[in-house]
């Protein structure tokens, strides 16, 4: 059983049930509203009417649950706290960042993130300080997807999951993988990992609310915008900012 459900009591497990099946419920309703809406020609996006439904469904918590929850916390925290609390996962990250440059045999990129590791985490009080960004050494985000890419696995379809968001076939072949590789995921302590889960989920989606905002307000097709930026990012993350002029979509 899954020491996270395990640890909880009767009554909240109980709970935690009731609320899985309703969030299930709501979830086959939208995505069968959205396969109901085709055919979408999109090559790129072949599963366009199960990804509108499950996209649907994601907007649908994230404005119930998600953002009230991260307005909340900009409004008590003051932004010194907040940008000590986002430093300190960064550098938490900074580890995959590493593992993942090193598989890439990127040289340069490894030895700038070992030096941010140990910069950051001995002069910056455990990442809280991003001593390492003031004096100049950058910050690579790397990820198992992104690695999968450099050796030649194309990204595949577009796909939305529930409640992760945009991804892709590869992306989603490696989150497992990106998983493990979460520091989080080993502290033994499970109300302090469960706590630490949260926090970075809503210092994550905070930083955001401005912009879903714009966005929201300015695209005609939110959905669309939302892939065909998604898309475009990770294409460049996977060649680091210079991808292949080919007029190809999948990398």
């Amino acid at each position: 059983m899954n020491p996270r459900i395990h640890s909880l009591t009767a009554p909240a497990r109980r709970d935690a049930a009731r609320v899985f099946r309703s969030l299930g419920a709501a979830l086959v309703l939208a995505v069968l509203a959205g396969c109901a809406a085709g055919p979408y020609p999109n090559a790129a996006d072949p599963f366009e009417g199960f990804n509108r439904g499950v996209s649907r469904f994601n907007d649908t918590v994230d404005d119930a649950v998600l953002v009230p929850v991260a307005t909340a916390y900009r409004q008590v925290l003051p932004s010194p706290v907040r940008t000590g609390v986002n430093n300190f996962f960064n550098n938490l990250g900074d580890v995959w960042n590493f593992a993942n440059s090193v598989l890439q045999l990127k040289a340069q990129h490894s030895a700038e993130t070992f030096m941010r590791l140990n910069v950051n985490t001995f002069f910056g009080l455990g990442g809280v300080i991003d001593v390492a960004s003031e004096l100049g050494i950058d910050r690579h985000n790397e990820d198992f997807g992104q690695t999968l890419g450099r050796y030649g696995v194309p990204s595949g379809p577009y796909v939305v999951l529930p409640v992760f968001g945009p991804s892709t076939l590869r992306d989603t072949a490696a989150l497992p993988v990106d998983i493990r590789g979460d520091l989080v995921d080993y502290i033994h302590d499970i109300p302090v990992r469960n706590s630490l889960y949260v926090l970075r989920v809503v210092d994550t989606r905070s930083n955001y609310l401005r912009a879903t905002q714009l966005l929201g307000d300015a695209a005609l097709d939110k959905y669309s915008f939302t892939r065909d930026a998604f898309l475009q990012r990770r294409r460049s993350e996977v060649y680091d900012g210079n991808p292949p002029d080919d007029g190809a979509g999948n990398d």
